[in-house]
């Protein structure tokens, strides 16, 4: 399988992935860098071709123009902070037979801990890295099916991504994954994790609280977009409900004002979210009930704190998820 190796940087320092990936490339390979702030600088020899785009589109368009340009048979994306470990290309050169999507286990920096085994996707439209923090052997021992892939370094098959349009480009950051995972499940691909591809991430979450404001912008947007209908229905009451508690812990957590403008974000986005929807659900081929079995109830990220380990919370989301999938599968 030809890997065409798609990287968006925003300048920084390339050279401990791009060194690997001379190492590890294959004839028929090819790496694509998409940098959104070029500073002229000669780029590495194992670069075949560079785009500079002299502004900062985001990082699902900025993937978008490197996809744009592939030639093999699977794009992958990798991230500038992620280095490959040894062999790494060679097992994302494998998925199973039938697979469309695959990622790569996501290791943090010291190799030994895990910064993503697969994404976990709530109903609720959050989103986060599973496994975080867990020892290596708490992966999976062969390929398995998760929530999301991790746009840390995930591949699709180039036919696959350009029959769904690749990776939305208006969200400029977080949530690509997110989104790009429900539209292939939507459509009837499968995906999951290669534990035996590795690549070494410097993950950090905090990034200000303007991460917050994308991230639930874009939250509330594949929601939107990609569940079918019967879910949408079923899960808009709860999504509504839970706002008035969710400016509350911004507040208390000093994104307040973030979250504030992520509505004001959803609501301006209002009008073209229509036409976004039919075009994704245009690609529609599986029921909400086998949609909605890829989503879960509990709020176990390490992110949520003291509010996804409260019993109260955990019991309620529970009971309405049970409810939920029981009036979709009807």
């Amino acid at each position: 399988m030809r890997l065409s190796i798609v990287i968006v940087a925003f300048g920084g320092d390339l050279s401990p992935l791009l060194d690997e990936l001379a190492a590890q490339r294959q004839p028929g390979d090819e790496v694509i860098v998409v940098d959104n702030a070029p500073r002229g600088d000669a780029m590495h020899p194992v670069v075949d071709r560079r785009i500079d785009l002299h502004h900062n589109p985001g990082f699902g368009a900025a993937a978008n123009e490197g996809a744009r340009v592939a030639a093999g048979d699977a794009v992958v994306l990798l991230n500038p902070d992620a280095v490959p470990a040894p062999g790494c290309l060679d097992a994302l050169r494998h998925p199973p037979a039938g697979w469309d999507a695959w990622m790569a286990a996501v290791m943090l920096a010291d190799g030994e801990h895990i910064n993503s085994g697969g994404g976990i996707a709530h109903f609720l439209g959050f989103a986060w890295a599973g496994a975080l923090g867990e020892p290596a052997s708490a992966l999976p021992a062969g390929a398995a099916p998760v929530g999301f892939l991790s746009g840390a370094c995930l591949a699709v098959r180039l036919d696959v991504w350009r029959e769904l349009g690749g990776m939305p480009d208006h969200y400029f950051l977080y949530h690509e994954d997110v989104d790009l995972s429900h539209r292939l499940r939507l459509a009837g691909h499968r995906f999951g994790v290669l534990p035996a591809a590795r690549v070494l991430h410097d993950y950090e979450f905090g990034k200000g609280s303007y991460k917050w404001r994308y991230l639930e912008r874009n939250r509330w947007a594949t929601v939107l977009r990609s569940y079918p209908p019967a879910l949408v229905a079923v899960v808009l009451p709860a999504m509504l409900a839970c706002e008035p508690v969710l400016l509350v812990v911004a507040l208390a957590a000093g994104w307040g004002r973030a979250k504030l403008q992520s509505w004001w974000d959803v609501l301006r986005w209002l009008p073209a979210l229509p036409g976004e929807r039919r075009a994704v659900q245009s690609t529609r081929r599986v029921g909400a009930r086998e949609f909605a079995g890829a989503l879960v109830a509990e709020l176990d990220s390490p992110q949520f704190g003291a509010y996804g380990r409260n019993p109260a919370v955990r019991a309620l989301l529970r009971l309405y998820w049970a409810g939920a999938l029981a009036l979709v599968r009807r």
